[in-house]
């Protein structure tokens, strides 16, 4: 059978996950910093707990018992899945056809950044020394473009003042993408086309908070004026203020909150097929499902990991797309 050749972007990953259990929360009373909680919960329940909606806030501020959780300067929270990736920092263009392994590593920051200032850099700009920083994504300044044929690059100054995300939109619609600078050379070129003062943005940014157990939701229940960062990168419950959410160092010891089980998840999934194969064919159909789950397993997923497909409501699985698929990128 002919092969078909699939394109993931960061949130594909199966058309649908089959049902499971409900999740069940557990508080552990015996506090440990966020690595030694997150093990615990691993080893013992399924993870450390993703809370999704303000419904989990309630269960859990329902389930709390302030009695076993007062510690000498830690009074009253409690760890869960929320963590500060500091080091997931990533191209605004990522096709993987374009770069090679080490390329993908380079990085020329300036002494003493990335410092993710007050919490709040999570996109990088290039100083005319060549030297790169971590800035505001909503600062506005110049950046640079590239166009990309093949494995060559060149790059283009836009001398308009715009925010990180306003310029990647308008170097996607004018050019290839934010630059992506893969290695010296590439990063001497642009040095050379940029302004003598000033920052000029480039197309690396930071994933920010995630969770713990992988899941994608964006729910958020922070304090005011949280995360302010301080070298904070791990988050926990202030029982003492409506369940809400503070950054907190990850070394510090609290009590914590696991789970035990999944929600059903449904997501969709974006292929080029470039053969004949008919994707709704039931066989094919059944070979992409084991192709997914292999492909799961090697992306460290555990335990047992069921899939299915969710019809759409002409009855087929798959609906052709007329846009460039290809243009699809990774956002912030």
């Amino acid at each position: 059978m002919e092969k078909v050749l699939l394109f993931f972007t960061a949130a594909s990953a199966l058309t649908a996950v089959s049902s499971l259990p409900a999740r069940s929360f557990y508080f552990v009373y015996e506090p440990k910093n966020w690595t030694e909680a997150q093990s615990y919960c691993r080893e013992k329940y399924t993870d450390l707990a993703t809370i999704e909606s303000m419904e989990d806030v309630d269960i859990l501020d329902n389930m709390k018992d302030l009695s076993q959780m007062v510690y000498p300067s830690d009074s009253y929270r409690a760890w869960f899945g929320l963590y500060d990736d500091v080091s997931s920092w990533r191209w605004s263009m990522s096709d993987s056809d374009f770069y090679q392994h080490d390329e993908k590593e380079f990085r020329n920051w300036r002494p003493g950044q990335p410092d993710n200032y007050q919490g709040n850099e999570s996109c990088s700009a290039m100083y005319s020394d060549g030297s790169w920083t971590d800035v505001g994504c909503s600062y506005s300044t110049r950046s640079v473009c590239f166009d990309v044929k093949g494995p060559n690059s060149t790059f283009v100054l836009v001398n308009t003042y715009m925010n990180w995300t306003e310029a990647q939109s308008y170097c996607r619609e004018h050019h290839t993408d934010l630059a992506s600078v893969r290695n010296e050379a590439e990063n001497q070129k642009v040095k050379e086309l940029i302004p003598s003062t000033g920052i000029n943005w480039i197309g690396l940014y930071r994933d920010t908070w995630k969770w713990s157990d992988g899941s994608s939701s964006s729910f958020r229940y922070w304090r005011g004026l949280e995360p302010n960062d301080n070298m904070e990168h791990c988050a926990a419950i202030y029982f003492q203020d409506s369940g809400r959410w503070e950054d907190w160092n990850c070394d510090k010891k609290n009590a914590f909150i696991c789970q035990n089980g999944f929600s059903q998840k449904v997501v969709k999934l974006k292929l080029i097929n470039t053969s004949s194969v008919d994707l709704n064919d039931p066989q094919v159909l059944e070979n992409l499902l084991k192709q997914l789950k292999q492909k799961l397993k090697d992306q460290g997923v555990d335990g047992d990991i069921r899939l299915s497909w969710k019809k759409q409501s002409d009855g087929n699985i798959f609906m052709k797309n007329t846009e460039d698929i290809g243009s699809d990128r990774d956002v912030p």
